[in-house]
């Protein structure tokens, strides 16, 4: 927990988790994404798939967070556990959260009060401090059950502040859409695709 009492001397830093959760340091804003802390990424904590290590960071060792970037609704990018611990935490009290559409409905059974959720549409986008996030298409789908896909939007996120740019893919799959993204909103000093 020591290293975040001071910001990144580049102005930029990544921090990763495990699962689909990264910590980014961003030209002054620090973002939490896709977090999941629960053992595993499922609506049970009996079966379904297991983290290989444990967090490298405990969730209550958490700096103080601006904003929860939320890519989709499946579990290992939303853990249910993991939210409602966050809804209680002050280094999280002033978060704003940011998802794609439909995801805000389900943060708010979570515990996350409706008026701190900003959602978006692919191309639109929020500041939080000096950077511009933005939501852009992603080459997967939703879901937190097999009856239940598409009812909410999935989305990858480029990040724009006045010296660094990063773009996370979340769980896109390989399409040419990466190609007008880095034309468009590049290029990145740092680019996070999971799968492809």
């Amino acid at each position: 927990p020591r290293v975040f009492g001071t910001s990144p001397l580049s102005g930029l830093r990544i921090t990763w988790m495990g699962h689909s959760t990264s910590l980014v340091e961003i030209d002054g804003i620090r973002l939490l994404i896709d977090p999941v802390w629960d053992e595993r990424a499922a609506p049970t904590q009996w079966a379904g798939p297991q983290r290989f290590f444990p967090a490298p960071l405990a969730l209550q060792d958490l700096p103080a967070i601006d904003a929860v970037v939320i890519s989709h609704d499946q579990y290992d990018h939303l853990g249910a556990g993991t939210i409602r611990a966050l809804a209680t935490m002050p280094q999280l009290e002033n978060a704003r959260w940011i998802t794609p559409l439909g995801i805000e409905k389900i943060l708010h059974t979570l515990g996350i009060d409706a008026t701190r959720c900003t959602t978006l549409n692919w191309t639109e986008n929020v500041n939080v401090g000096s950077v511009t996030i933005t939501a852009l298409p992603a080459r997967h789908f939703s879901g937190r059950s097999l009856f239940n896909r598409f009812e909410t939007l999935w989305a990858s996120f480029a990040f724009a502040g006045p010296r660094h740019r990063v773009y996370y893919g979340a769980d896109s799959g390989e399409w040419d859409g990466f190609v007008d993204i880095g034309r468009q909103f590049g290029p990145f000093d740092l680019t996070m695709l999971e799968i492809g």
